[in-house]
């Protein structure tokens, strides 16, 4: 079945079907990536329109990978940008993270997304999706198009690096 309409555009149903099922996943990866809830709803929105107007042929059980793939770039493009080149502490970034309601631990979890914020791009890309997606691999290869030896690499340098960044905030 086509997933496209005849004026090119994707169909409504099968539109409100992946936005129900991996809106959340998107938002979710953004905000992480951000750290801004607001630019992660118009990452959000706009990975959703572009698959809205121009239709992709998403292979079955791909949709997922495309979309976050499409998101990060996105991230990416606004990443470089002037105005989010600061480390944002304090920011509710526990609303998307589950945990205890104890001081300490909130903490630990703000120190820990500032320093996967001060990550490069492409550690920070591996880190997200292995730890908060739960992509293996091989998965994230396939997403990035990337080696699965280059994914392997940039795991274990990004948690190298990022726990070169937590001692150098004198984080637990």
């Amino acid at each position: 079945m086509s997933e496209r309409t005849q004026t090119g555009r994707m169909d409504e149903g099968r539109f409100e079907e992946l936005y129900e099922k991996y809106a959340n996943d998107v938002l979710r990866v953004s905000y992480f990536y951000l750290g801004d809830r607001q630019q992660a709803e118009d990452v959000t929105q706009d990975v959703f329109v572009r698959l809205l107007t121009h239709a992709p042929e998403l292979e079955a059980g791909r949709e997922k990978a495309w979309l976050l793939k499409v998101a990060l770039n996105r991230c990416r493009d606004l990443w470089r940008g002037s105005w989010v080149k600061r480390v944002v502490l304090g920011s509710p970034a526990m609303e998307l993270t589950p945990a205890p309601d104890q001081m300490d631990d909130r903490l630990e979890k703000q120190e820990l997304m500032a320093a996967i914020r001060r990550l490069p791009a492409d550690f920070r890309d591996v880190i997200l999706l292995h730890y908060y997606q739960g992509y293996g691999i091989s998965e994230m290869a396939e997403l990035l198009r990337v080696p699965e030896g280059t994914i392997s690499s940039r795991l274990s340098r990004g948690r190298k690096k990022l726990e070169e960044i937590l001692k150098e905030s004198g984080a637990r």
